[in-house]
């Protein structure tokens, strides 16, 4: 395991973060029972990835530099 990633990209991570906040939901209150933290923490990576791509591809559109 050398290769380093951002934390952004970890399955780990975001299926804690997701644990967490459906443990704070179900504090305050709101239906979470039946909620798959697996399948929410695949879509909301790939959401993820799908975000840091499109923020790549404008910044290279936007950029006043040259690739060198």
């Amino acid at each position: 395991m050398n290769e380093i990633k951002a934390w952004y990209l970890s399955r780990t991570i975001w299926a804690s973060l997701i644990t967490v906040a459906t443990a704070l939901a179900g504090m305050l209150g709101l239906p979470v029972e039946g909620l798959d933290n697996s399948a929410l923490a695949d879509t909301l990576l790939q959401a993820v990835a799908a975000i840091a791509g499109l923020v790549a591809i404008f910044g290279r559109l936007s950029a006043k530099d040259r690739i060198g």
